[in-house]
């Protein structure tokens, strides 16, 4: 980080993480000339508790913000003037004196099977193994393909690979966002289709958070951002908060615009177990955020007196 920076960046060390605050600066210094300038932007990497702790679930190390705690501490102290976060990331609260002004224009929604031995989980044969990370994939694969056998297997993309040409799992999964923002889509086997897995709340987007009171930051950020991945991503995200969602969590939401305009909102929960899953959806006709997020909230609400007090902890 140089004296001279005019905007500091803060994000996580991980090659994707670093692909996507890249991503920010460089469209920050094409809208505005004063930050084109050599040094005019700086990139602080963090460490999370996330990053620290690779041999345990996420869901036994403490639920929300693993991944966004030292950075938020790091942005209300004032080492960073903003965040780059994975939208999935981001707990539905922000701390006091925050806020999220920008929603970049969304990726690639979709899950990616990635296999050296099948095209996929139709291919694999009684009690093979998928590692991965994420409650929600594994629950939605046990649902749907309750003789396949799913352990946790976390780490970045280039470990996750290493692990899988080591043959300790058969097949894996990532998001087909990740892969694109690192130039690797042809790592997938194949995407799948968000019929078959519904993503993550938010999967594919990237969110970015200021100081509230940071009216420079807020002036510079306004041209990057999405409205319409803005809405989309309101309206999951309330639906995760109705669902008290964590990444204990097994949760999975989707918010698509439709050719006549109107959104289509998806929520489903799944027991951890895969043994009952349960979905809902809303079509709101004139969509902006409030309606968004009131959608949202009442899909999550619903889901949740449906499936009652013991069905995410079950």
């Amino acid at each position: 980080m140089t004296d001279t920076a005019k905007l500091r960046i803060g994000t996580r060390g991980s090659p994707l993480a670093l692909a996507q605050a890249h991503e920010v600066r460089d469209k920050l210094a094409n809208a505005h000339p004063e930050l084109a300038e050599e040094g005019a932007i700086a990139v602080t990497v963090i460490t999370t508790t996330g990053d620290k702790i690779l041999d345990r679930a996420l869901s036994e190390i403490g639920g929300k913000g693993l991944f966004t705690k030292e950075i938020d501490d790091a942005l209300m102290g004032g080492d960073i003037d903003l965040a780059v976060h994975s939208m999935k990331d981001v707990p539905t609260v922000l701390p006091d004196g925050m806020i999220l002004p920008t929603i970049l224009p969304r990726e690639d929604v979709r899950d990616a099977f990635i296999s050296l031995k099948y095209k996929s989980f139709a291919e694999m044969p009684a009690g093979s193994v998928i590692g991965s990370a994420s409650l929600r994939r594994q629950a939605m694969i046990l649902n749907k393909y309750p003789d396949l056998k799913v352990v946790t297997f976390r780490g970045n993309v280039q470990t996750r690979l290493r692990k899988l040409s080591e043959e300790q799992v058969d097949a894996t999964l990532l998001a087909m966002a990740g892969l694109n923002r690192l130039g690797q889509p042809d790592i997938a086997t194949a995407p799948i289709s968000e019929d078959d897995m519904l993503p993550a709340v938010a999967q594919g987007a990237i969110g970015i958070t200021i100081r509230e009171d940071d009216a420079q930051c807020k002036k510079w950020l306004a041209a990057l951002h999405c409205e319409t991945s803005a809405i989309r991503v309101a309206a999951e995200r309330a639906a995760l908060k109705a669902l008290d969602g964590s990444c204990r969590t097994p949760i999975a939401a989707l918010a698509e615009f439709q050719d006549d305009g109107s959104l289509r909102l998806r929520v489903s929960i799944v027991r951890p177990d895969g043994s009952e899953r349960l979905d809902t959806e809303r079509m709101i006709a004139k969509p902006d955020i409030a309606t968004a997020m009131a959608a949202g909230t009442d899909a999550g609400e619903e889901l949740k007196q449906r499936g009652g007090p013991d069905f995410i902890s079950a």
